[in-house]
């Protein structure tokens, strides 16, 4: 084998070995590998926008777990959501679950917002109070269209 053979195998094989490692990272990072470590709850919201599986769970800003599935109701026109909470976080049964925002143009996460009841949700658990996704697009053009609408009102009045 020549030398030039030589060197052409070991950079393959180092770019081999860079792939494999940021696969490695990649499915650690973005919690992609299926562990068992957490209990399951689910939820049922009008707008689901912006969320699918693999999204976030977040408490206090702090990810908990990740969206497991998402699926349309056909009876209630609802989007049925099922997400996996790390063991050792225990959810009290009057939680809110809302889709929230990151920011202006940052990606939407699931937030659980903590009630104040002692008893919580067990595994197969259900969050009833859910608040949907709010489209920015829909507020900005609410806003434009009802602008001019309060500035005079019909009988003269301000």
């Amino acid at each position: 084998m020549s030398a030039q053979s030589t060197t052409e195998v070991l950079v393959g094989g180092a770019v081999l070995a860079a792939a494999v490692l940021f696969g490695v990272y990649t499915v650690q990072t973005t919690g992609l590998s299926r562990s068992s470590s957490g209990y399951e709850l689910a939820a049922s919201f009008r707008s689901l926008e912006g969320v699918s599986v693999g999204t976030d769970v977040r408490l206090a800003g702090v990810k908990i777990g990740t969206v497991t599935n998402v699926a349309l109701n056909p009876q209630t026109y609802r989007a049925d959501t099922r997400f996996s909470i790390a063991n050792g976080i225990e959810i009290p049964d009057d939680s809110a679950a809302v889709i929230s925002s990151e920011g202006l143009l940052g990606g939407n996460f699931l937030e659980i917002m903590p009630g104040g009841s002692l008893t919580v949700l067990d595994a197969g658990g259900v969050i009833e109070d859910t608040q949907g996704a709010v489209s920015l697009i829909s507020l900005l053009v609410k806003f434009v269209a009802g602008s001019g609408e309060d500035v005079v009102a019909g009988d003269g009045s301000q």
